[in-house]
């Protein structure tokens, strides 16, 4: 069985000590044989657009038992709150891999570019193209009219994939991060998509600010009910107001789900985007 959880800086003890630097330490629900793997990605965010925009998510200290979770700004930036979703994978599910992309890994942050992509070979193969997903873990955005991120993936083969972190039109941005997880497709009781609120309504009319669709699980049912890992790929926000989202998935059952991409107050979502993973 594979687990899921989420954290929030709310939720963490003396938050406001050093605001630029959130970090709690979190108990498993049970200790694991040995340490676990923790793919892990962005899943709120209330942040100021009036600066530019840098946030970070890091997991480290991991043991069998707990782990530290750290969400950071950085220079002028007002992060108000942030928070992630991660999946627990224990060291003898060896059918899952997992990893994380930089753009700094391509390039350093004072030359930006618009779009930037890195073929990932798997650790093992797998026997035919697996199915991956991919997340965001950091940004660091420069205040333009937009702020704009996109992870995707492309030409998957048993061997590897193609990671793409982008931006586009007048957007500047510095650098990115994306984790990513693959897992065997003809893996029973695992189902995994995109969304959009592109799914919903067109970017051109961003005036709503809740998105909601209900999902099944491709004819998979699932003996239980499974756990959900959701995370954010996509990002498209004015920046006169502050960037706000919120991704979760409500009314999970064992055929399906209702994912929710939101926003509040006066925000100006133009799209966004979600990966989600079912797992038990």
């Amino acid at each position: 069985m594979s687990t899921t959880g989420s954290w929030n800086t709310c939720d963490a003890p003396g938050r406001d000590i050093h605001p630029h630097e959130t970090s709690q330490i979190i108990p498993f629900a049970k200790p694991f044989v040995s340490s676990p793997k923790l793919p892990f990605g962005l899943s709120y965010l209330d942040i100021s657009t009036h600066t530019n925009i840098r946030v970070a998510a890091t997991t480290s200290d991991i043991t069998k038992e707990s782990f530290k979770v750290s969400i950071n700004s950085w220079g002028d930036t007002h992060l108000v709150s942030a928070g992630i979703s991660w999946l627990e994978v224990s060291p003898g599910h060896l059918e899952y891999q997992s990893g994380e992309f930089s753009t700094q890994q391509d390039h350093p942050s004072d030359k930006p570019q618009t779009e930037t992509s890195r073929r990932i070979i798997f650790d093992r193969p797998f026997p035919t193209p697996p199915k991956v997903i991919v997340f965001l873990r950091q940004f660091d955005m420069a205040k333009n009219p937009y702020c704009r991120v996109v992870t995707k993936v492309s030409g998957i083969d048993a061997s590897g994939f193609t990671i793409h972190i982008n931006t586009w039109a007048d957007s500047i941005l510095y650098s990115a991060t994306a984790g990513w997880i693959a897992y065997p497709e003809d893996r029973q009781h695992v189902f995994s998509c995109t969304a959009s609120t592109e799914e919903i309504r067109h970017w051109t009319s961003p005036a709503q600010l809740k998105h909601s669709r209900r999902v099944d699980f491709g004819g998979i049912k699932f003996w239980k009910t499974p756990n959900i890992f959701i995370a954010i790929n996509q990002l498209d926000f004015s920046c006169k107001s502050y960037m706000r989202i919120k991704v979760e998935a409500k009314d999970v059952t064992q055929t399906g789900l209702t994912w929710h991409i939101d926003s509040w107050l006066d925000p100006l979502m133009v799209r966004a985007g979600v990966s989600i993973l079912a797992v038990v």
